[in-house]
């Protein structure tokens, strides 16, 4: 792998919001480029966004099945190194495993699966293959989050005794599914979304960051899910009580139907000497609370921050970085790796941080544990794998 990674898309079409993301992200450090893509599940759209994109004409395809397949026969210095999945819920499994079969890394766009029976079976063919899978659980990337990982795993808090994160959203207050919006009809789509929908799109998201903080393993769960918008299939708003492996407990709430609120993701955790604080909304600053000391701002590209912090910030101290560049962070570590692995040598902790199959399972585990325990009158569900 001398030279830049190459990508192929699966989504992302012309009209889709999350491709241009993926394909920004992918292109901030300069090594990764995308060579072909099968853009859209109608034939003739993806080819005209291919189009749009620049792609040669011979490596524009209309469907994933032709571009895995005809990749897989090009030449290894010309072929995709890995295939990038940021289609709806439902679309995810077939092509990452078709990926994987013909030898292809895949990062895909969370969740992982439309079950967690698809998730495990991409576990398993990941194992089976020794090729790497990322998923895109973007807030993980924010330098400022692994300052707070890296804080807790230095045990500056003492034990962690509770987790309040929550993530409210508005977007969904009204039944916009029924007036074309794109995103909110596969969203509110049992068929396209998977059996959840706040919980399985952003609730998703929040347990994953209170993990990943915390180093932490949800192990109980007790959820109360509703359908706030009437004529509603899935769930738009909840809340969920929490157990971890270490005894700590925790609060959840994921909502999309809290008017007003954009994409408020805060997170709190809190030890026995201490306690952190971020807000996705001002990513760049982790306010830390101290039990006998006074609090503390700590914040992005100050040289005083952990490596893992540092390895992941771009800019100076003062100038913002955000969403782009947090989804980048994922993008730039799987590459890292891919070229070490390439290399015969082994990725270093930093390259290797991005969430990964496991994070995936656990994801769609997640989710069908808090529908389980939401359509159930039992208190405590074990979280089940």
């Amino acid at each position: 792998m001398n030279g830049k990674i190459r990508m192929g898309m699966i989504g992302g079409g012309k009209n889709a919001f999350i491709g241009a993301v993926h394909r920004i992200a992918a292109n901030i450090d300069g090594q990764i480029e995308l060579v072909c893509g099968a853009l859209s599940s109608n034939p003739e759209t993806a080819k005209e966004s291919g189009e749009l994109l620049f792609l040669a004409a011979d490596r524009n395809y209309g469907t994933y099945q032709e571009m895995i397949e005809k990749e897989s026969l090009l030449p290894a210095t010309t072929r995709m190194h890995f295939v990038t999945i940021v289609t709806p819920n439902f679309a995810h499994f077939a092509p990452a495993m078709l990926a994987l079969e013909h030898g292809f890394h895949v990062v895909i766009d969370k969740p992982i699966s439309l079950t967690l029976a698809e998730a495990k079976l991409l576990r398993d063919k990941v194992l089976e293959t020794g090729l790497t899978l990322a998923l895109t659980y973007t807030y993980s990337g924010y330098p400022m989050v692994k300052q707070a990982r890296q804080m807790v795993k230095d045990h500056a808090f003492g034990k962690i005794r509770k987790i309040l994160v929550e993530y409210p959203q508005g977007w969904l207050s009204l039944p916009s599914e029924r007036d074309g919006n794109k995103q909110s009809a596969w969203r509110t789509d049992p068929s396209k979304s998977g059996i959840s929908g706040c919980m399985g799109d952003i609730g998703t998201h929040a347990a994953q960051l209170a993990e990943y903080i915390s180093g932490l393993e949800i192990t109980k769960i007790c959820a109360d899910l509703n359908i706030m918008v009437d004529g509603r299939a899935l769930d738009d708003d909840g809340n969920v009580l929490l157990k971890f492996s270490n005894g700590a407990n925790g609060v959840l709430v994921a909502s999309q139907i809290a008017a007003g609120e954009e994409n408020a993701l805060k997170i709190k955790v809190y030890g026995e000497k201490g306690s952190l604080e971020w807000h996705q909304e001002e990513p760049n600053t982790l306010k830390v609370k101290w039990l006998d000391a006074p609090s503390q701002l700590y914040r992005a590209g100050q040289g005083y921050l952990t490596p893992a912090a540092q390895f992941n910030a771009r800019t100076p101290a003062g100038h913002p970085e955000g969403y782009l560049e947090a989804f980048a962070n994922i993008y730039r570590n799987f590459a890292l790796t891919l070229k070490a692995k390439q290399q015969g040598e082994t990725p270093t902790p930093e390259m290797l941080d991005f969430p990964g199959v496991e994070d995936g399972v656990r994801g769609m585990a997640f989710i069908e544990n808090v529908v389980a325990s939401g359509l159930s009158d039992q208190k405590w569900f074990d979280f089940k794998i």
